[in-house]
């Protein structure tokens, strides 16, 4: 069987690849993909995770509960949850993004030992996730939710490294936030598992965000005439249409955080960059970009 687990960061997806996928549940189902509702896996994978008390039994426990009544026997099975790992205000220690990240998917995967585990995994500029951590924390300071970590010294290269170095043999897909407008159609097909030119409904469910309506009613309309775009020109259309139709206050991110100019928020955004350079070249890794 092929396990999926699509496991954070934090603040980069609040369940809407879920939804969207939901709209194809009939679609996935004859194709034998079950996307289990949340409810039904997350607390019990929680408990086992904490526990480290898992055997042969735990496999069984953990799939006699999955709520999919689409899908019987399943050949691929869908899970996600941003807080995999841990609570977002232990999402950062001693300069490290998810410091046990390793260790919580080894588990993971000793439950599913016997399947094939494909990793997924969004990333986004500390500039903007630090504050989303703080916002959605009772903590009032940087320093608390860090513990004391250092911006500048994050790296999520050092994250994925933990993880291909732990896990060689697991599948690592990763992608950065920012993009997920201009990739959403990739995500769900390759989350799925289904093949390039599989139709799936909630492809443009992003863009309805962030996207005025009537750039989406222009957008439907280009692409209505333009049926054989392929996936690099629709996004290319895409990125034209944002330019033009987005709504600049869903694109702007809040960034206010005591002591923090534009020079830091600068800096913090060219380590990003960089960092991302590297992930898209680590071997065994599939980056998906723009």
């Amino acid at each position: 069987m092929q396990i999926v687990l699509h496991a954070g960061a934090h603040f980069t997806d609040d369940d809407r690849l879920l939804k969207s996928l939901g709209k194809n549940r009939d679609v996935l189902a004859a194709r034998g993909v079950s996307i289990p509702k949340p409810r039904s896996y997350r607390n019990k994978l929680r408990g086992f995770l904490h526990d480290h008390l898992i055997d042969e039994s735990v496999r069984e426990d953990v799939l006699s509960d999955l709520k999919d009544p689409s899908v019987s026997e399943p050949d691929r099975i869908i899970f996600s949850n941003s807080s995999f790992f841990c609570v977002p205000r232990l999402a950062i220690r001693n300069n490290a993004y998810y410091p046990r990240g390793e260790e919580r998917l080894q588990d993971f995967c000793s439950i599913f030992h016997s399947d094939e585990v494909e990793i997924f995994f969004a990333i986004r500029n500390p500039a903007t996730l630090l504050p989303a951590l703080l916002d959605g924390t009772p903590d009032d300071r940087i320093d608390d939710i860090t513990g004391g970590s250092a911006p500048t010294a994050l790296r999520w290269s050092e994250m994925i490294h933990r993880v291909r170095h732990a896990l060689p043999n697991a599948s690592l897909t990763v992608w950065c936030n920012e993009d997920t407008p201009l990739i959403w159609e990739q995500l769900l097909r390759e989350l799925s598992g289904v093949e390039p030119t599989q139709p799936l409904d909630g492809g443009n469910d992003l863009l309805h965000e962030i996207m005025t309506v009537e750039g989406l009613e222009r957008f439907d309309a280009y692409v209505e005439k333009h049926p054989g775009l392929t996936e690099m020109q629709k996004r290319r259309v895409i990125a034209a249409f944002l330019d033009k139709f987005a709504i600049e206050e869903e694109l702007e991110e809040e960034l206010d955080i005591p002591g923090w100019t534009e020079d830091v928020v600068d800096a913090l955004t060219d380590i990003y960059d960089e960092d991302v350079y590297e992930i898209a070249r680590m071997p065994g890794v599939t980056f998906i970009s723009p």
